[in-house]
């Protein structure tokens, strides 16, 4: 299940919550006990493998020749 932020419109608090994705309940806020909570959007992070551009090299390996790590 992922986490998701919410933002209290009372006092502003950031809680994080886990949660199913298709949960459209709001949630209550453990600072002020407000129920009036938005969903916050989130930055999502991820890792791409990606070969070298051509004429460049990486650490460990000589990419000029065909023994590149990152192919």
């Amino acid at each position: 299940m992922p986490i998701f932020e919410y933002a209290c419109q009372d006092c502003g608090k950031v809680t994080e919550f886990l949660e199913a994705r298709d949960t459209q309940d709001g949630h209550t806020c453990p600072d002020c006990g407000s129920d009036k909570t938005t969903r916050l959007l989130s930055v999502f992070s991820g890792r791409v493998k990606q070969s070298p551009q051509a004429g460049t090299s990486c650490p460990g390996c000589n990419c000029a020749d065909g023994s590149c790590a990152l192919r």
